[in-house]
């Protein structure tokens, strides 16, 4: 018998994603998304390691996940969850969401939390972002959009790893169906990251 003892445990990353608007509690989208599991290894590697990088950094924003056909009808794409160059269909926003960071420009609202219950196997990493009705520039007065393909009207979310070159990993990805963001609007981003330790 070989005297090395083996650990059948493993651990399990699953998320979820709610946008809503803070002043009403109005839900645009509430759903579970899709994680990288490879960038996933890469970043909690890292962020054991203590490397430097790794951890989750900003929250990435785009309008390339869904099409609508003349009839009103939406086709999903697949969330891009395979290589290590994985990014959103196309990205038009970006906000950092490490609230540690001094590019954070609204650390209060705009934060990371890990919440955990004592005697449980999982933890949570909840990220936080607001969007403020002035952002993002350049953004449509009212949410009356007919374009869907408008710069701001999102379909995708990603939450994206720090890199000190600036080339941080995508590690979730999610579609849904568009939410416009426009002045009139105040949207809210909670993203649940759930990280779970699984008995062998």
């Amino acid at each position: 018998m070989s005297g090395i003892m083996q650990d059948n445990n493993g651990v399990r990353v699953t998320g979820h994603i709610k946008i809503f608007d803070p002043t009403t509690s109005h839900e645009y989208v509430n759903k579970r998304n899709a994680i990288h599991y490879e960038n996933m290894s890469i970043s909690l590697a890292e962020s054991l390691s203590n490397a430097g990088q790794g951890f989750i950094y900003e929250m990435n924003f785009g309008n390339g996940g869904t099409s609508v056909d003349p009839t009103g009808v939406i086709t999903y794409l697949t969330p891009n969850s395979t290589g290590t160059n994985a990014s959103l269909y196309n990205q038009t926003y970006t906000k950092v969401v490490d609230d540690r960071s001094v590019n954070n420009t609204d650390s209060a609202r705009n934060k990371i939390e890990t919440r955990h219950v004592s005697g449980t196997n999982y933890t949570d990493v909840l990220v936080t972002c607001l969007l403020d009705y002035g952002e993002p520039s350049g953004q449509q007065a009212f949410d009356t959009a007919s374009n869907a393909n408008d710069a701001f009207v999102f379909d995708e979310l990603g939450l994206r790893s720090y890199d000190p070159n600036g080339t941080g990993r995508l590690i979730t990805h999610v579609i849904f169906h568009p939410v416009q963001k426009s002045l009139n609007r105040l949207i809210q981003i909670d993203y649940t990251v759930r990280v779970q330790s699984l008995a062998g």
